[in-house]
């Protein structure tokens, strides 16, 4: 663990899902993947990383507008990230990073799969969330308009056209 504020302290480490550790200062902002001495690929999320990465900016603002978090920030990828870690506890690690000023990011979360089965899990919780919400609506036609709309979603495809259509090369990741 780094000693907070100490030149020269000690590396800090992350041990991945797979059993395998990552020093910290090897990730980093525009990083999505990481290529693990297991020979698997491991997903890397930032707390930087816009929500817009997984899902459309007009979503994203939706779900801004009908969540209310517990921290009063706007619902994001930290919220996200945490319903993922709640659903997959033992494939998900996280890290605070908030006391080593050297990387640029304060929270870190690294998975067991790769950065596009990511997608898919995010993709298919965001999806189960805005559900849960709509059966809670006094609108009967609008969960039954909802239903059909899902029945018709394929969240694989979705997640071919979303990369597709997104720069995920590079760590200037920006809608097309």
């Amino acid at each position: 663990m780094t000693e907070p504020r100490v030149p020269g302290g000690r590396t800090r480490t992350v041990s991945l899902p797979c059993g395998e550790t990552v020093d910290v200062h090897d990730l980093d902002m525009g990083m999505r993947e990481y290529e693990c001495a297991c020979g698997g690929t491991h997903a890397v999320v930032m707390d930087m990383h816009p929500l817009s990465r997984f899902v459309p900016e007009d979503l994203v603002a939706v779900l801004d507008e009908a969540i209310d978090t517990t921290t009063g920030e706007p619902f994001g990828t930290t919220h996200t990230m945490g319903i993922v870690l709640e659903e997959f506890p033992e494939q998900v690690v996280s890290a605070d990073t908030s006391e080593d000023g050297s990387v640029g990011y304060a929270i870190l979360w690294m998975t067991d799969f790769d950065s596009r089965r990511l997608h898919e899990v995010v993709v298919e919780l965001l999806v189960e969330l805005m559900e849960h919400a709509v059966s809670h609506a006094s609108d009967d036609d609008a969960m039954t308009d909802f239903e059909r709309q899902m029945l018709e979603f394929d969240v694989s495809e979705f997640v071919d056209q979303y990369r597709a259509r997104r720069e995920f090369e590079t760590e200037h990741d920006r809608p097309v």
